[in-house]
């Protein structure tokens, strides 16, 4: 799988080499040199493949909000400004992500994993039904508990949303259906059946090898 590639926009330089650290430490990512301003992001968006931008509000050539309207790819924005006009900007610009420094590092760890996840589920399929749109948008913003982890109880409902009253499912296929790992969406399932929120049932396959099957209860 080709890595996903970053470009950090920050004139701070430690900063910026932190963000850029921080983003080669997540599995499936990738950071190019960060650069420090908006001109200089504009010439690397011009000549090189970039997924993804982590950039800041304050710029010494303008503002990061100028290059998320300017530009055709996706953004996070990295930044002290707190207030809820810019925050609203960032929003109205197409900002996926909203981080106010300073952050943990797990923080952004996650937002970038569940940007990733969102990306597989939008890039199943050519032509996308609902369910598959709003599968994207609660999986980019499952983390939204504001901590240094994602929110347990998001990805609760995300697992509990798959199940039915009627039809089994296992956790491999409720895995691929909101982009987590098998032994994640086994882990929830299983919390699930214990609380009394789904049942479990054995069903043996043709191999003979049982296999964990669940229903809402």
């Amino acid at each position: 799988m080709t890595d996903l590639i970053v470009l950090v926009v920050d004139d701070d330089f430690h900063v910026a080499d932190l963000h850029r650290r921080q983003v080669d430490q997540v599995p499936g990512f990738r950071a190019l040199d960060p650069v420090g301003t908006v001109a200089l992001a504009r010439q690397v968006l011009a000549t090189a493949p970039v997924d993804l931008v982590l950039v800041d509000v304050y710029l010494p050539d303008g503002s990061g909000l100028d290059l998320l309207r300017s530009s055709d790819t996706d953004a996070f924005v990295l930044s002290a400004a707190s207030d809820s006009g810019t925050v609203r900007r960032a929003m109205r610009h197409g900002a996926l992500a909203y981080l106010i420094k300073p952050f943990d590092s797990e923080v952004l760890a996650e937002r970038l994993r569940a940007y990733a996840r969102s990306r597989n589920v939008l890039d199943e399929r050519a032509t996308l039904d609902q369910e598959a749109v709003e599968r994207a948008f609660r999986i980019l913003h499952a983390g939204d508990s504001g901590g240094a982890s994602p929110s347990r109880a998001a990805t609760a409902a995300l697992v509990l949303e798959q199940l039915s009253g009627s039809e089994e499912r296992s956790a491999a296929e409720v895995a691929a259906a909101i982009g987590v790992s098998r032994a994640t969406a086994q882990r929830y399932l299983a919390q699930l059946a214990a609380d009394g929120s789904a049942t479990m049932q054995l069903r043996y396959g043709a191999a003979g090898r049982p296999e964990h099957r669940y229903t809402r209860r």
